[in-house]
């Protein structure tokens, strides 16, 4: 089953993107150029629980348990946040099987509400949110891979090591994704059964604790509860660890029978992830106090200090292989975004191509990868993403509202997959409650984010809407596009029939 691709022509760029793919002087054979469709099940599943486990559940349950302010509130939080993203990804099982195309939350804004909201949101992810993440889950990795040589409280690794091995991590991995989607995914399925199973020996070890009677830190357990927006900051908090559950939308014209493997892979990962998530939080508490955990920076470090002595060098690497495959997943998925964004002529038609050879999306994965370098050097990059957190939902509970909408406007689509419309109602409502509780809670941190977002009118009317009819702007287009066929063998994907 094949889905038929834009070409960029189509959407007012220049002409003769074909004759450039068939005279790009590389003597190659282009014919049959795709994205191919080799995502099965597992791959879909270890997509979704690669991309959402990574550093969050190792560090994040400190800012659940202060927020919250008691243990039975935190425990509640991570559940709710569980469900809380079954809904969502619910929400998008229906949007992927209804709307068959890669892209994700852009892709649904733009058959929903057009193109100048879904631009807004492909100009953010692609100056900020894509390489600023991939950049924070690389740095997290390369501090974690070496603290074993350099333990944090003795003797820091030096910085710049740091952030080298950062570099190096990105290099690696977009090296991998830019020559073979199938390395890309056994890489993916490595690292995520690496850290499930890492995840089961925390349990384990808080049952042996439980087992033993370490049970103080569920007496009394809902004791000092917290409410009002600091709660909407612990949802925060569960929610950031849960993040990726909508990733495998970003690759749906690539996944194997996607009507079935989409929303069977997203009804498998997520209770999978809600029920470790809990029962890890559960081990925290059994073998660390409330008070321990609060005072933690790495609770996950912390834990294994305590409860695994000599061998406590064992939790960063596992940390580190988190990581690792998260920055796998975030190549994986959010590089089509750009692939897709391209396809649509919203930004330079170089982006839409595919490596002639390894059936790739090449010019999307090297953009990425220059970015995330240049943002390794950016001092408190962290901050920067904040600002965005609000954008995150907001982009996502747009997508869901334009899944009502279209209903209503559309009600001839096919949907393979159609829920109560209290499902995507309820998640609509929670995603504005956050949206909401966010901004009163950081209102200086969604402006600035606001502000750059809004950054992105200009560029749309100038050289997106405006753009389109001629001028040195498509001759520049042009002629960057035929250099950078020639020099990397990148052309348009072909034509599918399904």
């Amino acid at each position: 089953m094949s889905t038929k691709v834009v070409d960029p022509a189509k959407n007012g760029n220049a002409d003769n993107e074909k004759g450039n793919a068939d005279n790009d002087g590389s003597g190659s054979d282009v014919s049959g150029v795709s994205l191919k469709r080799e995502l099965g099940l597992f791959n879909s599943v270890t997509l979704i629980v690669g991309c959402i486990v990574g550093s969050g559940i190792f560090l994040s349950p400190k800012s659940v348990v202060e927020n919250t302010g008691s243990v039975g509130l935190s425990l509640v939080v991570w559940s709710l946040s569980g469900v809380f993203s079954l809904v969502g990804a619910l929400c998008f099982a229906e949007l992927g099987t209804t709307i068959p195309k890669s892209g994700g939350e852009y892709s649904y804004l733009m058959d929903a509400f057009g193109p100048f909201p879904a631009f807004l949101l492909l100009w953010v992810t692609l100056i900020i949110i894509n390489p600023t993440g991939q950049t924070i889950v690389a740095l997290t990795f390369a501090e974690y891979v070496i603290q074993p040589f350099f333990p944090i409280f003795d003797c820091p690794a030096p910085d710049v090591v740091v952030r080298l091995i950062a570099i190096v991590c990105l290099g690696v991995l977009a090296y991998i994704n830019a020559w073979s989607v199938p390395w890309s995914t056994r890489v993916q399925d490595i690292f995520t059964v690496a850290k499930i199973l890492a995840l089961i020996g925390i349990i384990i070890t808080g049952a042996v604790y439980l087992f033993q009677g370490e049970t103080t830190s569920f007496q009394n357990s809902f004791e000092g509860s917290e409410s009002g927006d600091k709660i909407a900051l612990a949802f925060y908090g569960g929610l950031f660890s849960y993040a990726g559950w909508n990733y495998l939308n970003y690759l749906t014209e690539e996944i194997k029978n996607p009507y079935r493997n989409l929303p069977l892979a997203i009804a498998i990962a997520l209770p999978i992830i809600t029920i470790i998530y809990i029962l890890a939080n559960i081990a925290y508490f059994a073998v660390l106090s409330e008070d321990e955990l609060k005072q933690s920076d790495a609770v996950a470090l912390t834990f294994a200090n305590k409860a695994y002595g000599n061998f406590a060098w064992i939790m960063p690497i596992c940390v580190a292989m988190s990581t690792f495959g998260s920055v796998n997943g975030g190549y994986l998925s959010l590089s089509r975004i750009f692939y897709v964004g391209a396809r649509e002529g919203q930004l330079p038609k170089f982006m839409a191509m595919i490596q002639v050879n390894q059936n790739t999306p090449f010019p999307p994965l090297l953009f990425t990868l220059i970015l995330s370098i240049l943002y390794v050097f950016v001092p408190s990059i962290d901050t920067l993403l904040n600002y965005f957190s609000f954008m995150t939902w907001l982009a996502i509970g747009l997508a869901v509202v334009g899944q009502v909408y279209l209903r209503y406007t559309k009600p001839e689509l096919e949907r393979p997959i159609k829920f109560n419309i209290l499902v995507p109602i309820s998640f609509i409502l929670m995603s504005a409650f956050l949206v909401i509780m966010g901004t009163i809670a950081a209102p200086y941190d969604t402006l600035f984010g606001v502000l750059i977002t809004l950054s992105g009118v200009p560029v749309y009317f100038f050289f997106i809407k405006w753009g389109k009819k001629g001028g040195w702007l498509a001759k520049f287009d042009n002629w960057f596009t035929s250099g950078f066929q020639k020099l990397f063998l990148v052309v348009l994907e072909d034509a599918k029939k399904d």
